[in-house]
């Protein structure tokens, strides 16, 4: 488990240092704002959404290492999903990082197993969603930040 629990550092430490999808999307259809107070890491999340699918992701902001890793591997995990697709990966994800049972498939989630972790250091849970936070505000068109308290 330790050699896992260090490849699964290694791939955070990765994509907070060279985060994919790191742009501001000039032909965003839906954006939103996240806000997380209590450390001030700070996400604006932007869709080209084209009927029910994901044709574009992309993120900027600043936040800690596990915040930005994880904005980076949600706008991966999500390019050409469909709404429907998101929600369920939104909501296996957000299970795992609450240490709550999987409903369905966990292998779905692919490489975000790397923050499986998380569960253990709660606090942690708020950098964690933050994005994902945002992606759902964006999705439902939401205008105001939206904030992990």
């Amino acid at each position: 488990m330790p050699d896992l629990r260090e490849l699964y550092q290694e791939v955070i430490l990765e994509h907070s240092k060279a985060p994919r999808n790191y742009r501001e999307m000039e032909t965003a259809n839906h954006t939103a704002e996240g806000y997380n107070p209590l450390c001030g890491d700070h996400f604006t999340v932007y869709l080209n959404l084209d009927g029910d699918s994901i044709r574009d992701i992309s993120f900027q902001g600043s936040g800690c290492a596990i915040s930005k890793a994880s904005a980076s591997m949600m706008t991966q995990s999500l390019k050409g999903k469909t709404m429907a697709e998101a929600e369920t990966l939104f909501d296996q994800f957000h299970k795992l990082v609450t240490g709550q049972p999987a409903n369905g498939n966990q292998a779905e989630l692919g490489k975000l197993a790397v923050f499986s972790g998380v569960s253990q250091f709660p606090v942690r849970v708020k950098c964690a969603t933050l994005a994902w936070h945002a992606l759902h505000a964006a999705m439902r068109g939401k205008q105001e930040t939206v904030s992990t308290e």
